[in-house]
Formats: C-alpha cells, structure tokens, sequence
C-alpha cells in the first residue's frame, strides 16, 4: 500500500503535533506514531517549559543559564534565537487550548528548576506535558488535512540512495512503515519528511523514559547516511522514583526548585560537598553527585525531602507526585522519596541547522531526536519543551518559503520486499538481546564511564549487531525486532562517541580523563558514514 502526503512526520510529541498543525496550513500531512496518538515523552513531562514572562526575568539571563548548563558547547546563535522565540510559541499553545497554572494576579505561577537562576518555567502543575498533549491531539483531530496513522512504526527511510546512481545527491523521498494491526509494510511518500521520535533512554536499564523511546529516528537517520552529534551527553535525571512498582516514574526537578533537599538514608545532606548551588546545581553535577554517595555507601538509593513544606504546599504544587507516591504507601508530604538517577535526555542526535535541516535534503530533524546545538553538553531544565516549540517554527518557516518537489516526479518507488524471511520462532534473542545492552549501558557508558568500560561494552555491541544483522534478514520483522535493531544502533553511536572525547565536559564523565580540555574538545563529536 502507497500513501502520499505533502509532508511526512514520524512522531507525535510537541514538536511532531505543533509542526504538523503548522504544516497543514500548506499542504497535507501524515503523521505516523508507533503507538496511540497521546503516547510520548511530552505526554510524561512534569516540569514545564522555560520562557522568559516574568518582569524580574530576562532573554540575556536565560541565554547565559543555557550556555553555562552547556558547558561551552552551544551554538550561542542557536540559543539567542530559542530563548528570545520562547514567549511567541508560547502564547501560540495558549491559543491552540494549553491550560498553564496561573496566579490570582493573572500572571503565570513560575517554576524555578536546576540551573536557572529565575524563575521562569510555566507549567500545569506537575502534569504539563499531559495538559500539551491533550491541546495538540484535539487540534490535529480537528483538522481535516493531518492524518494521524496509530501503531504504525518506520522500518527505514527511503532515499534516493537506494534506487538511484549514489554519486547524485542524497533526497529523503519518504520511509517505509510497518503497520502493526495489519503486519504489513506500507510505502509512505512524502516531498519532505520530519523525523519527531524522541529520545533513547530505553538504551539504559534505568530510565524516567517510556517504553517507545528507542532512537528509532536517530537509527534511521544514520542507516540513511545522515550526520549525528554529540551523543556521548546523555542526561540523567538525579531523581527517579525507587520502587519495585514504580516504572519509570519520575519526581519533577520542580521539587527541588520549591525546596526539597536531598539526602542519604541518616538523613544528611551532601549536596553542599559537590556545588555552591546545593540541590539546584545542573543535572548533571546533582547526577554524578548521587551516583558518587551511592557508590560510597553502598546503598541502593538516596533521599528526596519535602516534608517540611507542608501538607497543603504538596498536594496543590504536586497532586500527580503526590498521589502516584501514596498509592505506592509514600507519603511525600510526611516522609522522603526514595530516587536514583535514571537515563533522562539525550542531548546529541541527527545533526540539523537553524531551520532543522539535516545533511540529506527533503529530510528534518526536531524535538529530542535532534541535535541543535541548543544544549551543547548538558541541557538546561525545561529547555526541550521550548526547544521542540521553536524548532517546529522555524521548519514551518523553511518550508513554506521553499519550493515543494512534486511526489509525481518522485523516481519508481518498490514495494517492501521481504525476500526470503519466515516468521521467527526464536523470539527470546530479541529479548536476550535488549536485555543485554540495557544493562552493558547501564554498568560501562553511565553516569561515569572509563576507558576500559568503554572498550568493554564496544567489543559486546559489536557481537550483538552482528546477531541482529543476521536474525533481521532471516524472519519478518515486527516493532520488537525493529526496537531492538534501533536500540542497539543507537548504543553503539553512544559508546562510539563517548570513546571518542577524550575529556570530562558535561554530562561526559571519563575517569581516566576528568579534566575539561577546551583546547582540543570544545567541539561537537560528528559521526558520520555513506548510507547502508
């Protein structure tokens, strides 16, 4: 089956579902979701979106809280540009229905998280990313010229690479997805195509991440011969509820912003050892900091306290918090949090420009499977949401200036061809396998990461792409085969990376290097190949 569309996006979080409500103003859109329509790590987001609305505030303020999150690895003109589109993008998700907590005065009831020094991140309560989502979807629903393709999940794009003499150049012509109530593979064409798929954190056995986030786009990109960026930052998020029962369940930073403390199991703090900005250090500064007790101590996690804050205080600033705690028999507004840190935001990925082009034309980039330069070795708190927001503007803007290339004169397209696969009846070296790299990833290319455990988890990468290989030309695929052939590519663009940067900057953290070198390293880590 053959569907075709002006514009083809893969994804459905804020930057795929703000892009698309866009696009549609200027032609017809398909958006492709590997799940239903509201599932996404926007959906899970607590947090909010950092914008500049506060008189106290200001762009030069948050553009200097970015850049030293960043480590002087940012793209400044990049973040000038998000940071002053910030209030903008903002009041258009107002417009399109987002609810955001307010004051009595009428002004927005700011958040204040790791890094910032205002307050400046607008939120719904503690459940942002779901009062985004529900904005979105309604719209996209409403619109008669978005098409919205449920479980469905892209096997590869297609470029002219693959049909055409190589030595011309590379165009994004569409990708192929399998449509998984059908299982069968379906030819989406497209004059351009935006990859929208989030993060990877299900690369790590700990992860505040939901089940879908496993790099396809980025996998995808780079099987297509796209440039990828900085992969080696990958952020962990310090406070991850610890809980048998508590899957990837995540306790805002805003917590932190409103007063909690942390602390080990006697009840002592320690943040005051590692940064003058105790609980409100960087991400990655409060990440290395737990993982550094827990490693001292021995113990399995470290504390969140809010009590003293009250019950009321707790239960209006954080009623998802609150009651998702409780039903686990935590009261939060009575005793601390159990939390470790947990495989959070991947800064690098698909290496775009201003206008979120990637190195092969007729094929973008936004939103979490992009790599910007808006974050550059740590991302600032609340800074993806916006940057998802902006990115998606300035696609809009890049595309409806340029001239659209008729899909009709698109060269003859083939259909899937399975060639000799059978149906599996090994399933378990999926399982075997995914199991694996999570937790190689976990034990060598975490939080801290030497050159040895780098080398480790290379030579065991290596040994599982090549059983994949061959098990994903032997049987018909399905999304778990196809999840674990992403996961696993994007493991080894990880550890690739990270063996690369021979320094400590960041979310980068080599034992055998743990000093800054600006002399040589203060630069992106690009990969790049011809297409496969």
């Amino acid at each position: 089956m053959e569907i075709r569309s002006d514009f083809l996006i893969i994804g459905s979080g804020i930057a795929g579902l703000s892009l698309a409500l866009k696009l549609s103003k200027i032609g017809t859109v398909s958006v492709v979701t590997k799940r239903e329509i509201c599932e996404s790590a926007t959906f899970y987001a607590q947090g909010g979106i950092a914008a500049v609305v506060a008189k106290e505030d200001s762009f030069e303020a948050h553009i200097q809280d970015t850049l030293q999150a960043g480590a002087d690895l940012c793209n400044e003109e990049v973040v000038k540009k998000v940071v002053h589109e910030g209030p903008k993008v903002l009041e258009e998700l107002i417009d399109i229905g987002a609810s955001f907590t307010m004051k009595s005065n009428g002004d927005f009831d700011l958040g204040k998280e790791g890094g910032h020094t205002k307050r400046r991140v607008v939120h719904s309560a503690d459940f942002t990313g779901k009062a985004i989502v529900n904005a979105l979807v309604t719209a996209a629903n409403e619109d008669d010229r978005i098409n919205i393709f449920e479980d469905h999940i892209a096997v590869d794009l297609i470029t002219t690479s693959k049909f055409i003499d190589s030595g011309l150049i590379n165009r994004c012509l569409g990708s192929y997805i399998l449509n998984k109530k059908e299982k069968r593979v379906d030819t989406f064409l497209a004059s351009d195509t935006i990859l929208a798929t989030g993060g990877a954190g299900k690369a790590y056995l700990f992860t505040s991440n939901p089940d879908i986030a496993t790099g396809d786009g980025i996998a995808m990109a780079w099987r297509a011969g796209a440039s990828i960026a900085n992969m080696e930052f990958f952020q962990f998020h310090p406070t991850c509820l610890f809980h048998p029962e508590a899957k990837s369940f995540l306790i805002s930073e805003a917590l932190r912003g409103e007063g909690a403390t942390l602390c080990l199991k006697n009840g002592n703090r320690f943040m005051e050892n590692y940064h003058e900005m105790k609980e409100l250090a960087p991400r990655d500064i409060v990440a290395r900091a737990i993982d550094s007790e827990l490693k001292r101590t021995g113990d399995d996690c470290v504390f969140l306290d809010i009590s003293h804050k009250g019950k009321d205080f707790v239960i209006e600033r954080f009623p998802n918090i609150y009651e998702r705690c409780l039903s686990l028999g935590i009261d939060i507004s009575k005793e601390p949090i159990p939390i470790v840190p947990a495989a959070h935001y991947l800064c690098g990925g698909i290496q775009t420009d201003m206008e979120g082009k990637t190195n092969i034309n007729g094929l973008y980039a936004c939103g979490e499977t992009a790599c910007t330069g808006l974050h550059g070795a740590n991302r600032l708190a609340s800074n993806s949401l916006l940057e998802g927001l902006v990115f998606s503007e300035l696609i809009f803007n890049n595309l409806s200036q340029k001239e659209r290339e008729n899909i009709e004169n698109f060269p003859a397209i083939p259909s899937w061809n399975p060639g000799s696969a059978v149906d599996s009846d090994e399933s378990v070296v999926v399982s075997q396998n995914w199991d694996e790299i999570r937790r190689l990833m976990q034990n060598y290319v975490g939080i801290v990461k030497t050159d040895k455990r780098l080398e480790r988890a290379k030579r065991r990468i290596d040994l599982i792409q090549a059983e994949i290989g061959d098990y994903y030309w032997d049987f018909i695929i399905t999304s778990d085969l196809l999840e674990l052939r992403n996961i696993a590519t994007v493991a080894e663009l990880i550890i690739t990376s990270a063996m690369i940067r021979k320094e400590s900057r960041g979310l980068h953290f080599n034992l055998d290097y743990p000093e800054r070198n600006d002399k040589n390293w203060k630069r992106d880590t690009i990969l790049k190949q011809p297409p496969i």
